[in-house]
This record gives C-alpha cells, sequence and structure tokens, in this order.
C-alpha cells in the first residue's frame, strides 16, 4: 500500500473521522466477524469476499481489520498454532495498534495491501466518478511483489459499485484466476449493481444496522464529539449509520431536523417565517452537501410521519423532536398515512429532481411545503 500524498482526500474517508485502516474495532457485527474466523479456523478461506450491508455500517472497517488479522496471523494448521499463542482457534480480528503489520498500514506503507478506490482528479480538484479499467490493471504489478511475512496479498475494494462495466470484467478475471495467497474483499452498499458473475464467485458477509449501544461506542471509538442524550435521535436519523451520523453531525443535521418538525408542528396552517427561515439557509447552494443532507432528512421526515400513522409494530417516536406530539396528530390513522406516504414519494422526486438540474434550493423547500400545507388542510381537522 503506498504512502499517498496527505494532502490528497481518499474516496473511502469520511470526513471528520478517522479512516477505516486507522480504527481499531468494529461495533455491531460481531456475527460477520465470527463467520469469518470461523471459517479461518477451518482452513477453509475463499479468495473472494463481498461484504455488504447499509452504507456507513463498518463494512470497510472489518475489511481493514480482516486485513490486518491475516497479514499478522499463520493459517491455523501451521505448526498447529495461531501467531502469538498455542490456541487452536483464533477468538477476536482485532490486532494491537502496536503490531508491525497495524503500524505499518496507519504510515500507509503496508506492501502487503491495496486500496482499490476511486482516484482523485488534480485538475478539477474532485474524486473521479468511477473506479477505471488502468486502476485495476495495477493489480498485475502489486501480486507480482515479494510476498509478505504470511505471504499473503489482499485488495480491498471501495466500493465495488464504483467500478465501471471494463474495470469490473478485469476484476472478474483475478477473481476466476487468483494469484496463490491473494484475498479480495469487496465492500458494498448495494451488490445488486455487480454482475452477477462477481457476486458468484465471492463469499458474502453481511452486516447489519448499528443498534443505540454500537452506534455510542463506534462514535466513541472514533472520537466523535456528541452530546450522549442525541444517540437516540443519531441512531435513527442514520438508520443504524455510523457514516451517516458522523455527517448529520459534522452538518449540523439535529437542529436542522427538529426546525423541520417544528414547520410539521404549524400545520395545517404553515407558519410562513418558520418556512422562509429554513428555506432561506440554502438559497443559492442547490450542489451543497448541506442541501443534500436536508433533501436526506426531509424524506426521513414524511416517511416517519407515516409510519407512525401505520402504527407500525417496530417504529419508535424520537421522543427529543417531541415527534409522537406531531405526527400522532397529523397522521392519526392509516388512510392519512397512506396519503402522506404518497406525498413524501412525490415531494422527493420533486426536490431531487429540481436538485438534479441546479434549481434554486429556496424556491424548491417553498414549493414543497406549501404543498404539504395542501395535503395537511384536507388531513387535519
Amino acid at each position: 500500500m503506498s504512502n499517498a500524498d496527505d494532502t490528497i482526500p481518499l474516496s473511502d474517508k469520511i470526513e471528520g473521522a478517522p479512516h477505516p485502516a486507522q480504527t481499531i474495532r468494529v461495533f455491531g457485527q460481531e456475527t460477520a466477524a465470527k463467520e469469518f474466523l470461523d471459517v479461518f479456523a477451518a482452513s477453509r478461506l475463499h479468495h473472494g469476499w463481498l461484504i455488504n450491508g447499509p452504507r456507513g455500517v463498518g463494512k470497510a472497517t472489518l475489511a481493514w481489520q480482516i486485513t490486518k488479522f491475516l497479514l499478522a496471523t499463520p493459517d491455523p494448521d501451521q505448526d498447529g498454532r495461531l501467531l502469538g499463542g498455542p490456541t487452536d482457534s483464533a477468538q477476536t480480528l482485532e490486532i494491537s495498534s502496536d503490531h508491525p503489520v497495524s503500524r505499518r498500514i496507519a504510515a500507509g506503507s503496508e506492501p502487503g495491501v491495496f486500496p482499490l478506490r476511486r482516484g482523485y482528479d488534480e485538475k478539477q480538484k474532485r474524486h473521479k466518478q468511477m473506479i477505471t479499467v488502468d486502476e485495476v490493471r495495477q493489480l498485475k504489478s502489486f501480486f507480482r511483489l515479494t510476498s509478505t511475512d504470511a505471504g499473503r496479498r489482499i485488495v480491498i475494494v471501495d466500493c465495488a459499485e464504483d467500478m465501471n462495466p471494463s474495470a469490473a470484467n478485469a476484476l472478474l478475471k483475478i477473481l476466476e484466476e487468483p494469484p496463490e495467497n491473494a484475498f479480495l474483499f469487496l465492500i458494498s452498499h448495494q451488490p445488486s449493481r455487480l454482475l452477477p458473475t462477481i457476486r458468484s464467485r465471492c463469499r458474502e458477509l453481511r452486516l447489519s444496522r448499528l443498534d443505540k449501544p454500537s452506534m455510542g461506542l463506534a462514535l466513541e471509538a472514533a472520537n466523535i464529539n456528541f452530546d450522549t442524550s442525541q444517540q437516540d435521535s443519531l441512531t435513527k436519523l442514520s438508520g443504524g449509520s455510523i457514516g451517516e451520523a458522523v455527517r448529520i453531525l459534522n452538518m449540523h443535521g439535529l437542529p436542522l431536523y427538529q426546525s423541520i418538525i417544528d414547520m410539521f408542528g404549524s400545520l395545517p396552517i404553515l407558519d410562513n417565517k418558520k418556512v422562509y427561515a429554513i428555506a432561506n439557509k440554502f438559497s443559492g447552494r442547490g450542489a451543497s452537501p448541506e442541501f443534500e443532507l436536508f433533501i436526506s432528512l426531509f424524506e426521513i421526515a414524511l416517511n416517519r410521519l407515516a409510519l407512525s400513522g401505520a402504527h407500525t409494530k417496530d417504529f419508535e417516536h424520537i421522543s427529543s423532536f417531541k415527534e409522537f406530539e406531531v405526527f400522532s396528530r397529523l397522521s392519526p390513522d392509516h388512510l392519512a398515512a397512506r396519503k402522506w406516504a404518497e406525498l413524501a414519494q412525490a415531494a422527493s422526486q420533486r426536490l431531487r429532481r429540481g436538485r438534479a438540474v441546479n434549481l434554486d434550493p429556496a424556491a424548491l423547500i417553498l414549493d414543497t411545503f406549501f404543498k404539504i400545507e395542501t395535503c395537511s388542510v384536507r388531513l387535519v381537522q
């Protein structure tokens, strides 16, 4: 793994959080970790692994944790022992941060790892849209390098959906005829978008969304500053994604969501002062990450409003935003829930279509809110 210029941003790093390679533990994914350890202990390691699940739940962190483990740990049948002791099987994937492998990976100087990710366009000052075939072809020289102590070469593709068709076919050829002691870990948020032949040549590790305790531990481990009273809100709004939780915190998403709920609270007749206050925040900022976050949170609010009326068994209101008081009034039954669900779909399409063609966000927000007002007048007595 080459030590890239630290001034060049990485496409697989979340702003405000450490890179997955520098994270010691992964939280909430004990089932997937145990599955890998069981396969390793049985000496049945597959050369291709598809690590999939929702975005931001620790897939990359797990891939890097497995990578450190494989580079630091001999085969279980090698002299009948694992590195560091005579135990028959490893109980954890964790490798000490003081281990030479961990130090080399942290420094970007581990020769046994190749991170395959979108490159950075210096002229455009942004990441490329896709992983290209030229980047995949670099693996040929990587596999020709001298073996590491454990004799393993590891490729981490983050994420696999970023490969263009030529790159995907080039990687497929490697999966079909992998070099000896080569292991490929493909991180995927949407495995259905991958070639079926790629999926069929990989063993799957499925990761789940984080629960509230795991979310808190993951945020603390990443040295993310947050109020512990926000833990429940972050878990629900992020959908159990640590990556999304960090994005919400970085861009002040919690007070933004509160302002959206306050706006709903004024229905059936909108409080124009609140509406214009929200709209004016994004005037002229159509392509901004903040407006994208607003759209995401607005979609969440509408969807949660519909779920509230549907009386879904596992649905829980977020008490810190007083969702119950607002949602139970606006969406008291299944009929109202269905109407809100239809509106949610239409509003989401309108906002995202407007953002795609760079319409003024303030005008989009005002138009959407006034359509919501029209709908609520018919629903709320």
